[in-house]
C-alpha cells in the first residue's frame, strides 16, 4: 500500500514516515498542495494524509482538485485544527476522514485502515493455496508454518496477492512497494523477487512468483502445488 503524505513540518513527516514504514506502507511526502497535485499526477497512491494549513495551495484546495481527477482515492486531514467548524469543512470538502493533531500513532494506524477497508478491493485476510497473510497482524502463514518475511518482502507479496493472477509489471511493483526515490535502473526488484521465492515456494516445484518475459511478473497457483 502507498501513501503520500502532505506536511510542511519536518518533525511530523519524519514521525510519520518512520512509523508508516515499520509498518510495511511504502510513503512519498510533500511539503505543500501543489507540489502534493503534481505528485498525484505522476504516481499512483492508495491513501492521501493531508494537512490544511500548508504553503502555495492549502489542503481544502488540494483535496477540491484532486477529487476532480480521482473520486474514490482515500484522503485523510490530519490537522491542528480542530473545531467542528474545520471538521465540517474538511469532510464537505471531500475528505474521507478527518482526525486533530495532537494525535495517537495508534489510531492514525487504525484510521488509515478503516479507510482501505471501504475500497472494494481491500481486505485484511489474502489467500492463494496454502499461503494466507494477514495485514492487521502483520503475518504471513504457509500451512501451519509461520514464514519470517522483512517489512518489504511482506509488502512486496502482498501487492501480489492484491493481485493474483496478474502480470504485473516491474513499475508498477517499484510505484506501490518502493518510495518515488527508488532507482528503477537497479535489480533490487528482481533480487528481493529472489529471496521472496526462496521463502513462500516447494523445493522442488514451480514457483508462486512467475517472470512474464518482457512484461513483469504474476503471482499464481503453481500446476503442481500441494500443501
Amino acid at each position: 500500500m502507498k501513501i503520500l503524505l502532505i506536511e510542511d513540518e519536518k518533525r511530523i513527516t519524519q514521525f510519520i514516515t518512520k512509523g508508516l514504514r515499520e509498518e510495511g506502507y511504502s510513503v512519498d511526502s510533500a511539503t505543500d498542495g501543489q507540489e502534493a497535485l503534481t505528485m498525484v499526477q505522476m504516481y499512483e497512491y492508495d491513501l492521501i494524509i493531508t494537512d490544511i494549513m500548508m504553503p502555495n495551495m492549502d489542503g481544502i484546495e488540494l483535496i477540491n482538485q484532486v477529487r476532480k481527477q480521482d473520486k474514490n482515492m482515500p484522503i485523510l486531514i490530519l490537522s491542528a485544527k480542530a473545531s467542528t467548524e474545520d471538521k465540517i469543512n474538511g469532510l464537505d470538502t471531500g475528505a474521507d476522514d478527518y482526525l486533530p493533531k495532537p494525535f495517537a500513532f495508534s489510531e492514525l494506524l487504525a484510521r488509515i485502515r478503516a479507510l482501505l477497508r471501504r475500497q472494494n478491493n481491500y481486505t485484511e485476510i489474502l489467500e492463494i493455496g496454502n499461503l494466507e497473510m494477514n495485514i492487521t497482524q502483520h503475518t504471513i502463514t504457509k500451512g501451519d508454518k509461520q514464514l519470517d518475511l522483512t517489512q518489504k518482502e511482506f509488502a512486496l507479496l502482498e501487492f501480489f496477492m492484491r493481485n493474483k493472477n496478474r502480470v504485473v509489471t516491474r513499475t508498477s511493483i517499484i510505484e506501490h512497494v518502493w518510495d518515488m526515490n527508488f532507482d528503477s535502473n537497479t535489480n533490487l526488484v528482481d533480487v528481493f523477487i529472489s529471496h521472496l521465492r526462496k521463502k513462500i515456494d516447494n523445493k522442488g516445484t514451480e514457483s508462486f512468483i512467475q517472470s512474464v518475459r518482457g512484461v513483469g511478473y504474476t503471482l499464481k497457483l503453481p500446476e503442481n502445488h500441494d500443501a
